[in-house]
Protein backbone atom coordinates (compact mmCIF):
# COMPACT_ATOMS: atom_id res chain seq x y z
CA UNK A 1 0.00 0.00 0.00
CA UNK A 2 1.18 3.54 -0.89
CA UNK A 3 -0.48 6.88 -0.83
CA UNK A 4 -0.55 8.73 -4.00
CA UNK A 5 2.35 10.62 -5.67
CA UNK A 6 4.35 10.17 -2.30
CA UNK A 7 1.56 11.82 -0.08
CA UNK A 8 2.92 11.41 3.26
CA UNK A 9 -0.18 12.41 5.34
CA UNK A 10 0.38 13.93 8.50
CA UNK A 11 -2.36 13.10 10.39
CA UNK A 12 -4.55 10.14 11.52
CA UNK A 13 -7.33 9.17 8.82
CA UNK A 14 -10.30 7.26 8.76
CA UNK A 15 -11.85 5.47 6.21
CA UNK A 16 -14.22 8.70 4.76
CA UNK A 17 -10.71 10.69 4.80
CA UNK A 18 -9.32 8.21 1.88
CA UNK A 19 -9.97 6.86 -1.62
CA UNK A 20 -8.52 3.99 -3.56
CA UNK A 21 -6.96 4.99 -7.03
CA UNK A 22 -7.49 2.48 -10.12
CA UNK A 23 -4.31 1.06 -11.96
CA UNK A 24 -4.32 -0.54 -14.35
CA UNK A 25 -5.47 -4.37 -14.42
CA UNK A 26 -5.27 -7.67 -15.85
CA UNK A 27 -8.38 -8.83 -13.89
CA UNK A 28 -11.20 -9.02 -16.28
CA UNK A 29 -14.04 -10.59 -13.95
CA UNK A 30 -14.54 -10.11 -10.05
CA UNK A 31 -14.99 -13.69 -10.38
CA UNK A 32 -11.81 -14.14 -10.65
CA UNK A 33 -10.85 -12.80 -7.45
CA UNK A 34 -10.13 -15.21 -4.44
CA UNK A 35 -11.55 -13.29 -1.23
CA UNK A 36 -9.94 -15.94 0.69
CA UNK A 37 -8.46 -14.84 3.85
CA UNK A 38 -4.57 -15.57 4.70
CA UNK A 39 -4.89 -15.86 8.58
CA UNK A 40 -5.39 -18.75 9.61
CA UNK A 41 -9.17 -19.17 10.65
CA UNK A 42 -10.55 -20.75 7.91
CA UNK A 43 -13.05 -17.78 6.11
CA UNK A 44 -13.27 -17.95 2.44
CA UNK A 45 -14.67 -14.40 2.47
CA UNK A 46 -13.36 -11.49 5.04
CA UNK A 47 -15.91 -11.25 6.79
CA UNK A 48 -16.30 -11.71 10.69
CA UNK A 49 -19.61 -11.24 12.47
CA UNK A 50 -17.89 -9.26 15.93
CA UNK A 51 -18.90 -11.62 19.31
CA UNK A 52 -21.82 -9.21 20.30
CA UNK A 53 -24.99 -10.40 21.86
CA UNK A 54 -27.37 -8.25 19.77
CA UNK A 55 -25.46 -10.35 16.32
CA UNK A 56 -23.72 -13.45 17.21
CA UNK A 57 -26.02 -16.85 17.34
CA UNK A 58 -26.13 -20.02 15.54
CA UNK A 59 -28.28 -18.85 13.38
CA UNK A 60 -25.71 -16.22 12.17
CA UNK A 61 -22.99 -18.39 12.70
CA UNK A 62 -25.03 -21.13 10.54
CA UNK A 63 -25.71 -18.44 7.53
CA UNK A 64 -22.20 -16.52 7.69
CA UNK A 65 -20.36 -19.56 7.84
CA UNK A 66 -22.27 -21.42 5.27
CA UNK A 67 -21.33 -18.22 2.87
CA UNK A 68 -17.39 -18.58 3.81
CA UNK A 69 -17.47 -16.14 6.76
CA UNK A 70 -17.22 -16.50 10.49
CA UNK A 71 -19.08 -15.78 13.42
CA UNK A 72 -17.44 -14.85 17.02
CA UNK A 73 -19.89 -16.52 19.79
CA UNK A 74 -19.77 -13.61 22.74
CA UNK A 75 -17.81 -14.64 26.01
CA UNK A 76 -21.74 -14.05 28.07
CA UNK A 77 -22.46 -17.44 26.62
CA UNK A 78 -22.39 -20.30 29.12
CA UNK A 79 -19.94 -22.79 28.42
CA UNK A 80 -22.84 -25.56 28.59
CA UNK A 81 -24.79 -23.12 25.94
CA UNK A 82 -21.73 -22.89 23.62
CA UNK A 83 -20.47 -26.94 23.54
CA UNK A 84 -24.66 -27.19 22.40
CA UNK A 85 -24.63 -24.33 19.60
CA UNK A 86 -21.41 -25.55 18.07
CA UNK A 87 -22.32 -28.84 18.24
CA UNK A 88 -25.81 -27.84 16.44
CA UNK A 89 -23.51 -25.86 13.85
CA UNK A 90 -21.58 -28.50 12.77
CA UNK A 91 -24.47 -30.65 12.16
CA UNK A 92 -25.70 -28.65 9.68
CA UNK A 93 -26.16 -29.26 6.10
CA UNK A 94 -23.18 -27.02 4.09
CA UNK A 95 -25.32 -26.44 1.18
CA UNK A 96 -28.74 -26.87 2.34
CA UNK A 97 -30.80 -24.22 5.06
CA UNK A 98 -32.51 -25.39 7.99
CA UNK A 99 -35.53 -25.37 7.85
CA UNK A 100 -38.53 -23.76 10.43
CA UNK A 101 -40.63 -26.77 10.88
CA UNK A 102 -44.52 -27.10 12.38
CA UNK A 103 -47.37 -29.91 12.36
CA UNK A 104 -50.50 -29.84 10.61
CA UNK A 105 -52.10 -29.47 13.91
CA UNK A 106 -50.41 -25.81 14.78
CA UNK A 107 -52.08 -22.87 14.27
CA UNK A 108 -51.65 -19.99 11.98
CA UNK A 109 -50.31 -17.85 14.49
CA UNK A 110 -47.15 -20.23 15.29
CA UNK A 111 -46.58 -20.04 11.99
CA UNK A 112 -46.55 -16.54 12.01
CA UNK A 113 -44.05 -15.79 14.88
CA UNK A 114 -41.31 -18.17 13.30
CA UNK A 115 -42.24 -16.69 10.01
CA UNK A 116 -39.66 -13.68 10.97
CA UNK A 117 -37.04 -15.80 11.63
CA UNK A 118 -36.09 -16.71 8.06
CA UNK A 119 -35.11 -14.31 4.99
CA UNK A 120 -37.07 -16.98 2.85
CA UNK A 121 -40.73 -16.94 4.62
CA UNK A 122 -41.54 -19.89 4.64
CA UNK A 123 -42.01 -22.85 7.07
CA UNK A 124 -42.33 -26.62 6.41
CA UNK A 125 -45.55 -28.43 7.51
CA UNK A 126 -44.43 -32.09 8.25
CA UNK A 127 -46.41 -35.16 9.49
CA UNK A 128 -45.44 -37.39 12.54
CA UNK A 129 -42.92 -39.48 10.72
CA UNK A 130 -40.85 -35.89 9.38
CA UNK A 131 -42.13 -36.40 6.10
CA UNK A 132 -43.29 -32.53 4.93
CA UNK A 133 -46.30 -32.56 3.54
CA UNK A 134 -46.90 -28.58 2.72
CA UNK A 135 -45.70 -25.14 3.02
CA UNK A 136 -46.75 -22.04 4.63
CA UNK A 137 -45.80 -18.66 4.09
CA UNK A 138 -46.76 -14.96 5.43
CA UNK A 139 -49.25 -15.05 2.07
CA UNK A 140 -51.41 -17.74 3.32
CA UNK A 141 -51.48 -16.56 6.45
CA UNK A 142 -53.39 -13.19 5.73
CA UNK A 143 -57.30 -13.04 6.10
CA UNK A 144 -57.48 -15.54 8.17
CA UNK A 145 -57.90 -16.49 11.97
CA UNK A 146 -54.87 -16.98 14.11
CA UNK A 147 -56.26 -20.16 15.12
CA UNK A 148 -56.78 -21.49 12.02
CA UNK A 149 -54.88 -25.04 11.48
CA UNK A 150 -52.12 -25.20 9.02
CA UNK A 151 -53.80 -28.05 7.35
CA UNK A 152 -56.41 -25.78 5.74
CA UNK A 153 -53.28 -23.14 4.56
CA UNK A 154 -50.55 -24.62 3.41
CA UNK A 155 -49.30 -25.39 0.07
CA UNK A 156 -49.64 -29.03 -0.62
CA UNK A 157 -47.17 -29.24 -3.44
CA UNK A 158 -43.99 -27.78 -2.78
CA UNK A 159 -41.14 -28.88 -5.02
CA UNK A 160 -39.23 -32.14 -3.07
CA UNK A 161 -35.59 -33.00 -4.34
CA UNK A 162 -32.85 -35.37 -2.71
CA UNK A 163 -30.37 -33.59 -0.33
CA UNK A 164 -27.61 -34.30 -3.27
CA UNK A 165 -29.16 -32.55 -5.95
CA UNK A 166 -26.61 -30.27 -7.01
CA UNK A 167 -27.38 -26.65 -6.30
CA UNK A 168 -27.65 -26.06 -9.94
CA UNK A 169 -30.11 -28.46 -10.23
CA UNK A 170 -32.26 -27.06 -7.61
CA UNK A 171 -32.31 -23.61 -9.14
CA UNK A 172 -33.07 -24.96 -12.81
CA UNK A 173 -35.93 -26.68 -10.89
CA UNK A 174 -37.24 -23.49 -9.22
CA UNK A 175 -36.83 -21.92 -12.57
CA UNK A 176 -34.60 -19.02 -11.37
CA UNK A 177 -34.31 -17.79 -8.32
CA UNK A 178 -37.89 -17.47 -6.77
CA UNK A 179 -39.63 -20.09 -4.89
CA UNK A 180 -38.15 -22.98 -2.42
CA UNK A 181 -36.86 -26.57 -2.91
CA UNK A 182 -37.70 -29.38 -0.02
CA UNK A 183 -34.46 -31.43 0.65
CA UNK A 184 -35.33 -35.11 1.44
CA UNK A 185 -33.04 -37.76 2.61
CA UNK A 186 -33.39 -41.10 1.64
CA UNK A 187 -36.66 -42.18 3.46
CA UNK A 188 -38.13 -39.41 2.71
CA UNK A 189 -38.06 -36.95 5.29
CA UNK A 190 -37.38 -33.32 5.41
CA UNK A 191 -33.71 -32.70 5.80
CA UNK A 192 -33.36 -29.09 4.27
CA UNK A 193 -34.43 -26.24 2.39
CA UNK A 194 -33.23 -24.44 -0.52
CA UNK A 195 -34.29 -21.10 -2.27
CA UNK A 196 -33.02 -20.59 -6.14
CA UNK A 197 -31.27 -17.64 -4.49
CA UNK A 198 -29.19 -19.73 -1.93
CA UNK A 199 -28.84 -22.30 -4.66
CA UNK A 200 -27.00 -19.10 -6.76
CA UNK A 201 -24.96 -18.33 -4.02
CA UNK A 202 -23.86 -22.08 -3.11
CA UNK A 203 -22.32 -21.87 -6.97
CA UNK A 204 -20.54 -18.62 -5.72
CA UNK A 205 -19.32 -19.23 -2.23
CA UNK A 206 -17.11 -21.15 -0.48
CA UNK A 207 -18.29 -22.86 3.09
CA UNK A 208 -15.77 -22.13 5.86
CA UNK A 209 -15.60 -25.37 7.15
CA UNK A 210 -13.25 -27.19 9.16
CA UNK A 211 -10.89 -30.41 8.88
CA UNK A 212 -13.90 -33.15 9.21
CA UNK A 213 -15.95 -30.67 6.44
CA UNK A 214 -18.48 -29.04 8.82
CA UNK A 215 -19.29 -25.43 9.42
CA UNK A 216 -16.86 -23.43 11.62
CA UNK A 217 -17.47 -21.24 14.50
CA UNK A 218 -15.82 -18.89 16.68
CA UNK A 219 -15.89 -17.92 20.38
CA UNK A 220 -14.62 -15.28 22.64
CA UNK A 221 -13.17 -15.21 25.94
CA UNK A 222 -12.99 -12.01 28.22
CA UNK A 223 -10.01 -11.92 30.54
CA UNK A 224 -11.37 -12.32 34.04
CA UNK A 225 -11.56 -15.42 35.89
CA UNK A 226 -10.08 -18.42 35.16
CA UNK A 227 -9.27 -18.18 31.41
CA UNK A 228 -7.83 -21.42 31.64
CA UNK A 229 -10.55 -23.25 32.35
CA UNK A 230 -12.93 -21.20 30.17
CA UNK A 231 -10.22 -21.87 26.76
CA UNK A 232 -10.46 -25.62 27.62
CA UNK A 233 -14.24 -25.73 27.92
CA UNK A 234 -14.44 -23.92 24.37
CA UNK A 235 -11.86 -26.42 23.02
CA UNK A 236 -13.90 -29.60 24.33
CA UNK A 237 -16.94 -27.74 22.78
CA UNK A 238 -15.12 -27.94 18.91
CA UNK A 239 -14.53 -23.99 18.63
CA UNK A 240 -12.54 -23.57 15.71
CA UNK A 241 -10.63 -20.32 16.82
CA UNK A 242 -10.50 -18.05 20.13
CA UNK A 243 -10.83 -14.50 21.05
CA UNK A 244 -9.38 -13.25 23.90
CA UNK A 245 -10.88 -10.22 23.97
CA UNK A 246 -11.36 -6.67 25.81
CA UNK A 247 -12.02 -3.03 24.93
CA UNK A 248 -8.14 -2.32 26.41
CA UNK A 249 -6.04 -4.85 24.96
CA UNK A 250 -2.74 -3.90 25.36
CA UNK A 251 -2.78 -3.70 29.24
CA UNK A 252 -1.04 -6.68 31.35
CA UNK A 253 -3.90 -8.70 32.71
CA UNK A 254 -4.64 -9.48 28.71
CA UNK A 255 -0.78 -10.53 28.37
CA UNK A 256 -1.43 -12.84 30.92
CA UNK A 257 -4.76 -13.95 30.08
CA UNK A 258 -3.66 -14.63 26.32
CA UNK A 259 -0.40 -16.54 27.84
CA UNK A 260 -2.62 -18.83 29.83
CA UNK A 261 -4.64 -18.90 26.75
CA UNK A 262 -1.77 -19.71 24.55
CA UNK A 263 -0.42 -22.15 26.84
CA UNK A 264 -3.83 -24.20 27.28
CA UNK A 265 -4.28 -24.45 23.51
CA UNK A 266 -0.53 -25.96 23.47
CA UNK A 267 -0.97 -28.51 25.61
CA UNK A 268 -4.10 -29.50 24.20
CA UNK A 269 -2.23 -29.82 20.65
CA UNK A 270 -4.74 -28.80 18.74
CA UNK A 271 -4.28 -26.28 15.59
CA UNK A 272 -7.15 -23.87 16.90
CA UNK A 273 -6.20 -19.93 15.95
CA UNK A 274 -6.04 -17.43 18.79
CA UNK A 275 -7.21 -14.01 17.88
CA UNK A 276 -6.73 -10.97 20.43
CA UNK A 277 -7.39 -7.38 21.11
CA UNK A 278 -8.16 -5.03 20.90
CA UNK A 279 -5.02 -2.12 20.00
CA UNK A 280 -4.67 0.18 17.75
CA UNK A 281 -0.47 0.91 17.81
CA UNK A 282 2.87 -1.25 16.45
CA UNK A 283 3.54 -1.83 20.36
CA UNK A 284 0.55 -3.09 20.87
CA UNK A 285 0.65 -5.59 17.86
CA UNK A 286 3.83 -6.57 19.50
CA UNK A 287 3.10 -7.20 22.29
CA UNK A 288 -0.05 -9.46 21.89
CA UNK A 289 1.92 -11.28 19.18
CA UNK A 290 4.80 -11.96 21.66
CA UNK A 291 2.49 -13.09 24.29
CA UNK A 292 0.86 -15.71 21.53
CA UNK A 293 -1.83 -14.48 19.42
CA UNK A 294 -2.06 -15.60 16.04
CA UNK A 295 -4.50 -12.40 14.96
CA UNK A 296 -5.00 -9.29 16.67
CA UNK A 297 -8.36 -7.28 16.95
CA UNK A 298 -7.94 -3.51 15.71
CA UNK A 299 -10.14 -0.89 17.01
CA UNK A 300 -10.90 1.42 19.94
CA UNK A 301 -13.89 3.12 19.71
CA UNK A 302 -14.94 3.31 16.10
CA UNK A 303 -18.02 0.77 16.49
CA UNK A 304 -21.59 2.33 16.07
CA UNK A 305 -22.90 1.27 19.61
CA UNK A 306 -19.48 2.50 21.14
CA UNK A 307 -19.16 5.68 22.75
CA UNK A 308 -15.41 5.48 24.06
CA UNK A 309 -13.77 8.35 22.87
CA UNK A 310 -16.85 10.44 23.49
CA UNK A 311 -16.51 9.61 27.19
CA UNK A 312 -12.54 9.43 27.39
CA UNK A 313 -11.42 10.89 24.79
CA UNK A 314 -9.21 7.45 24.00
CA UNK A 315 -9.44 6.18 20.93
CA UNK A 316 -7.75 6.30 17.38
CA UNK A 317 -8.99 6.90 13.47
CA UNK A 318 -9.51 3.20 12.09
CA UNK A 319 -7.98 3.50 9.07
CA UNK A 320 -4.35 4.98 10.24
CA UNK A 321 -4.64 2.29 13.20
CA UNK A 322 -5.17 -0.90 10.60
CA UNK A 323 -2.52 -0.04 8.29
CA UNK A 324 -0.25 0.76 11.79
CA UNK A 325 -1.16 -2.93 12.79
CA UNK A 326 -1.31 -4.70 9.60
CA UNK A 327 2.38 -3.16 8.88
CA UNK A 328 3.49 -4.24 12.48
CA UNK A 329 2.13 -7.60 12.15
CA UNK A 330 3.69 -8.84 9.37
CA UNK A 331 6.97 -7.79 11.31
CA UNK A 332 6.01 -10.09 14.08
CA UNK A 333 4.10 -12.92 11.96
CA UNK A 334 0.92 -12.03 12.66
CA UNK A 335 -2.49 -11.17 10.91
CA UNK A 336 -4.66 -8.21 12.14
CA UNK A 337 -8.89 -7.84 11.73
CA UNK A 338 -10.00 -4.81 11.23
CA UNK A 339 -12.56 -4.10 14.51
CA UNK A 340 -15.56 -1.65 13.96
CA UNK A 341 -16.26 1.61 11.48
CA UNK A 342 -17.45 0.11 8.94
CA UNK A 343 -20.64 1.36 7.53
CA UNK A 344 -20.12 0.37 3.89
CA UNK A 345 -18.72 -1.84 1.27
CA UNK A 346 -16.17 0.28 0.65
CA UNK A 347 -14.62 0.80 4.07
CA UNK A 348 -14.28 -3.16 3.92
CA UNK A 349 -12.13 -2.91 0.34
CA UNK A 350 -10.38 0.20 2.52
CA UNK A 351 -9.57 -2.01 5.60
CA UNK A 352 -7.98 -4.84 3.70
CA UNK A 353 -6.11 -2.88 1.09
CA UNK A 354 -4.63 -1.08 4.42
CA UNK A 355 -3.24 -4.75 5.19
CA UNK A 356 -6.39 -6.39 7.51
CA UNK A 357 -7.09 -9.93 6.29
CA UNK A 358 -10.89 -9.53 7.44
CA UNK A 359 -12.67 -6.84 9.22
CA UNK A 360 -15.16 -7.57 12.16
CA UNK A 361 -19.11 -5.77 11.97
CA UNK A 362 -21.21 -6.06 14.74
CA UNK A 363 -24.24 -3.51 14.64
CA UNK A 364 -24.20 -3.38 10.27
CA UNK A 365 -25.01 -7.02 10.85
CA UNK A 366 -27.56 -7.05 14.02
CA UNK A 367 -30.63 -5.53 11.76
CA UNK A 368 -30.97 -8.44 9.82
CA UNK A 369 -33.19 -11.56 10.05
CA UNK A 370 -30.17 -13.76 11.15
CA UNK A 371 -29.18 -11.77 14.36
CA UNK A 372 -30.46 -12.98 17.87
CA UNK A 373 -33.12 -10.33 18.68
CA UNK A 374 -36.93 -10.43 18.13
CA UNK A 375 -38.30 -8.96 14.80
CA UNK A 376 -40.09 -5.44 16.25
CA UNK A 377 -41.63 -2.63 14.12
CA UNK A 378 -41.56 0.92 14.73
CA UNK A 379 -44.60 3.49 14.86
CA UNK A 380 -44.26 3.35 10.62
CA UNK A 381 -44.77 0.13 10.25
CA UNK A 382 -40.73 -0.74 9.31
CA UNK A 383 -39.62 -3.49 10.86
CA UNK A 384 -36.57 -3.31 13.10
CA UNK A 385 -34.10 -5.51 15.70
CA UNK A 386 -32.48 -3.86 19.09
CA UNK A 387 -28.67 -4.00 18.69
CA UNK A 388 -26.46 -2.60 22.00
CA UNK A 389 -22.80 -2.62 22.68
CA UNK A 390 -21.22 -5.15 24.94
CA UNK A 391 -20.02 -1.91 27.70
CA UNK A 392 -23.18 -0.28 27.97
CA UNK A 393 -25.41 -1.40 30.86
CA UNK A 394 -27.32 -3.39 29.42
CA UNK A 395 -24.85 -5.58 28.44
CA UNK A 396 -22.95 -5.06 31.51
CA UNK A 397 -26.11 -6.38 33.85
CA UNK A 398 -26.00 -9.65 31.87
CA UNK A 399 -22.15 -10.16 32.31
CA UNK A 400 -22.67 -9.73 36.34
CA UNK A 401 -25.65 -11.11 37.08
CA UNK A 402 -23.74 -13.86 38.90
CA UNK A 403 -21.75 -11.25 41.21
CA UNK A 404 -23.64 -9.27 44.49
CA UNK A 405 -25.87 -6.62 44.89
CA UNK A 406 -22.78 -4.04 45.51
CA UNK A 407 -20.39 -5.19 43.35
CA UNK A 408 -23.11 -5.25 40.24
CA UNK A 409 -23.91 -1.16 41.75
CA UNK A 410 -20.24 -0.93 41.63
CA UNK A 411 -19.80 -1.97 38.12
CA UNK A 412 -22.59 0.02 36.91
CA UNK A 413 -21.12 3.35 37.68
CA UNK A 414 -19.36 2.37 34.38
CA UNK A 415 -21.03 1.40 32.03
CA UNK A 416 -19.96 2.98 28.74
CA UNK A 417 -21.50 2.32 24.83
CA UNK A 418 -25.52 2.45 23.70
CA UNK A 419 -27.96 -0.04 25.60
CA UNK A 420 -30.89 0.40 22.91
CA UNK A 421 -30.76 1.29 18.92
CA UNK A 422 -32.93 0.42 16.62
CA UNK A 423 -31.64 -1.29 13.50
CA UNK A 424 -33.85 -1.38 11.02
CA UNK A 425 -34.28 -4.15 8.37
CA UNK A 426 -33.28 -2.67 4.90
CA UNK A 427 -36.03 -3.40 2.19
CA UNK A 428 -34.08 -4.56 -0.37
CA UNK A 429 -31.11 -6.25 1.95
CA UNK A 430 -32.90 -7.96 4.77
CA UNK A 431 -30.79 -11.01 5.11
CA UNK A 432 -27.21 -11.18 6.13
CA UNK A 433 -26.48 -12.92 3.01
CA UNK A 434 -27.56 -10.02 1.38
CA UNK A 435 -25.48 -7.41 3.27
CA UNK A 436 -22.75 -10.50 2.38
CA UNK A 437 -23.35 -10.06 -1.83
CA UNK A 438 -23.01 -6.62 -1.52
CA UNK A 439 -19.97 -6.62 0.40
CA UNK A 440 -18.38 -8.80 -0.81
CA UNK A 441 -19.09 -7.32 -4.45
CA UNK A 442 -17.87 -4.02 -3.33
CA UNK A 443 -14.40 -5.62 -1.85
CA UNK A 444 -14.35 -7.52 -5.35
CA UNK A 445 -14.87 -4.46 -7.54
CA UNK A 446 -12.43 -2.88 -5.59
CA UNK A 447 -9.57 -5.78 -6.36
CA UNK A 448 -10.52 -5.58 -10.27
CA UNK A 449 -9.61 -1.89 -10.12
CA UNK A 450 -6.50 -2.60 -8.15
CA UNK A 451 -5.55 -5.64 -10.54
CA UNK A 452 -5.34 -7.76 -7.38
CA UNK A 453 -6.27 -11.61 -7.73
CA UNK A 454 -5.97 -11.93 -4.27
CA UNK A 455 -6.40 -9.71 -0.73
CA UNK A 456 -2.53 -9.86 -0.09
CA UNK A 457 -2.40 -8.65 -3.62
CA UNK A 458 -4.97 -5.75 -3.04
CA UNK A 459 -2.70 -4.79 -0.15
CA UNK A 460 0.45 -4.72 -2.28
CA UNK A 461 -1.06 -2.83 -5.33
CA UNK A 462 -3.23 -0.66 -3.35
CA UNK A 463 -2.79 3.40 -4.13
CA UNK A 464 -4.86 5.19 -2.00
CA UNK A 465 -5.91 9.65 -2.22
CA UNK A 466 -7.01 11.49 0.92
CA UNK A 467 -9.61 13.29 0.41
CA UNK A 468 -12.33 16.39 2.07
CA UNK A 469 -15.09 16.18 3.20
CA UNK A 470 -16.27 17.06 -0.30
CA UNK A 471 -14.92 14.53 -2.19
CA UNK A 472 -16.55 11.84 -0.10
CA UNK A 473 -19.97 13.32 -0.55
CA UNK A 474 -19.21 13.45 -4.23
CA UNK A 475 -18.70 9.84 -4.02
CA UNK A 476 -22.19 9.35 -2.54
CA UNK A 477 -25.35 8.82 -4.59
CA UNK A 478 -26.32 12.42 -5.27
CA UNK A 479 -28.86 11.85 -8.21
CA UNK A 480 -32.63 13.77 -8.65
Amino acid sequence: MRFLDGQTPGHDLTYDDVFLVPGRSSVASRFDVDLTTADGSGATVPVIAANMTAVAGRRMAETLARRGALTVLPQDVAPQAVTEIVAWIKSRDTVWDTPLVLRTGDAVADALNLLPKRAHGTVVVVDDGGRPVGTVDEAACLGVDRFTRLADVLDPSPLTLPMGTPAREVFEALGGTRGVALGLDADGRLAGLLTGLGALRAEIYTPTLDAQGRLRTAAAIGINGDVAVKAKALLDAGVDLLVVDTAHGHQDKMLDALRAVRATVDAADIRVPIAAGNVVTAEGVRDLATAGADIVKVGVGPGAMCTTRMMTGVGRPQFSAVAECAAAGRDHGVRVWADGGARHPRDIALALAAGASAAMIGSWLAGTYESPGDLLRDEAGRPYKESFGMASKRAVSARTRGDGGFDRARKALFEEGISSSKQLLDPARPGVEDLLDGICSGVRSACTYAGARTLDELHDRAVLGVQTVAGFTEGTPHGL
